[in-house]
């Protein structure tokens, strides 16, 4: 697999490395049948839903936290109250167009970033079970014509990894390809049958992506407009956004609030950048793992179990917290330590797109999230 540098950014494409050829993505420019759009954010590092989401309705909340129990913030109900940071996302859910469900975990109950971020990526049991990536599978169950993705990263992905070949497009620290350059090359490719097309499509997707010159996560809200130019394009429909950072062992006040002002502009740049195809669009933003319930020595927390995850879009039934919330009291901890699950981040992800995409859920399971199969979860995430 070749990284070829197009201008400050890199674009990759897996499902060809092994016969020794490289290619640039499958970015055709055709219609697309459907207008429905889906975005997974993975928050990479552990992010403390407990800080994202306050349960500040629970007795054992403050005590607790100390510090980390933030003054202000969204009341989103009589007991959760979301961290001030996220104003867009304040707006949105006041707007019914965020849902956030607490209390959730996929099935890993260890606390190794790389073995929960596999088991949250393949939608596995245990960590390596399955070599794939549920997104991945996800695109086998759309028609051929919607199963376009494209993930915003270095490479791919191991939620997007598996049969269906699928883009990444990343920053390059490359200088910038002069435009001599590039003529010579396509020339170059002119007569070549497989790497002509390609090129002629590289191109295009250059020319909609020219002018961000910074889409790292310091610059969150060029990566929102990046996301959803790419996606307002004529086929892409599906795209991964990885963040990192969200492991905040020390410092969490005040590298939490950068972190989550990142994530809030972002959002906001993907809404104001898909514009009215908001309305057909379902973000779903999630981590591998939570932290700790007490605060560590360093004003930080600790590797814990259960966190937060968030549901944004236009059709979302949003306006709402969904959670079966177990307390913070001590004899309700699990292990006496992390907030304890409640609800399968696997049943969540896999409800919400069989009714984005109006899929039988049990089909949407069986494929996605394997041992999830036959849980029984009524909740309405999406509206018809």
């Amino acid at each position: 697999m070749l990284d070829l540098a197009m201008g400050r950014r890199g674009i990759l494409a897996s499902g060809l490395a092994g016969a020794g050829v490289a290619v640039l993505p499958k970015i055709a420019f055709a219609s697309a049948p459907t207008e429905r759009r889906f975005v997974f954010v993975i928050q990479r590092g552990a992010a403390d839903g407990l800080n994202i989401v306050m349960p500040t309705g629970d007795p054992g909340f403050v005590g607790t936290r100390g510090a980390l129990a933030m003054p202000g913030g969204s009341k989103l109900d009589g007991l959760f109250t979301l961290h001030p940071a996220l104003t867009e996302t304040a707006k949105m859910f006041a707007g019914k167009e965020a849902l956030f469900a607490h209390a959730v975990a996929s099935r890993y109950r260890d606390r190794s970033h790389f073995d929960g971020q596999n088991v949250l990526e393949t939608g596995g049991a245990q960590p390596y079970q399955l070599k794939d990536g549920w997104l991945n599978r996800f695109l086998a169950l759309l028609p051929k014509s919607e199963a376009d993705a494209i993930a915003i990263s270095s490479t791919i992905p191991a939620a997007l990894r598996g049969k269906i070949e699928v883009a990444s497009y990343a920053p390059s620290a490359l200088p910038e390809a002069p435009d001599d350059l590039l003529l010579r090359v396509s020339s170059l490719y002119a007569a070549d049958p497989q790497l002509h097309g390609l090129w002629e499509q590289a191109i295009a997707t250059r020319s909609i992506t020219g002018d961000l010159n910074d889409v790292s996560g310091k610059n969150a809200a060029a990566t929102g407009t990046l996301a959803a130019r790419l996606l307002m394009g004529p086929v892409t429909r599906i795209a991964m956004i990885e963040t990192g950072g969200w492991d905040t062992h020390a410092g969490q006040q005040g590298r939490l609030n950068v972190q989550l002002k990142g994530l809030d502009a972002m959002l906001a740049a993907l809404k104001a950048g898909l514009g009215p195809q908001w309305e057909n669009t379902l973000v779903v933003v999630a981590t591998e793992f939570g932290r700790t319930v007490a605060v560590n020595g360093t004003g930080g927390t600790d590797h814990g179990t259960g966190s937060a995850a968030m549901l944004l879009g236009g059709g979302v039934a949003g306006g709402r917290v969904v959670a079966d919330w177990p307390g913070l009291s001590t004899g309700n901890l699990y292990e006496g330590r992390d907030l304890k699950p409640t609800l399968s981040l696997d049943t969540l992800i896999g409800a919400a797109l069989a009714q984005h995409y109006r899929l039988d859920p049990a089909r949407v399971a069986s494929a996605l999230f394997p041992d999830e199969t036959g849980v029984k979860f009524d909740e309405t995430l999406v509206r018809a």
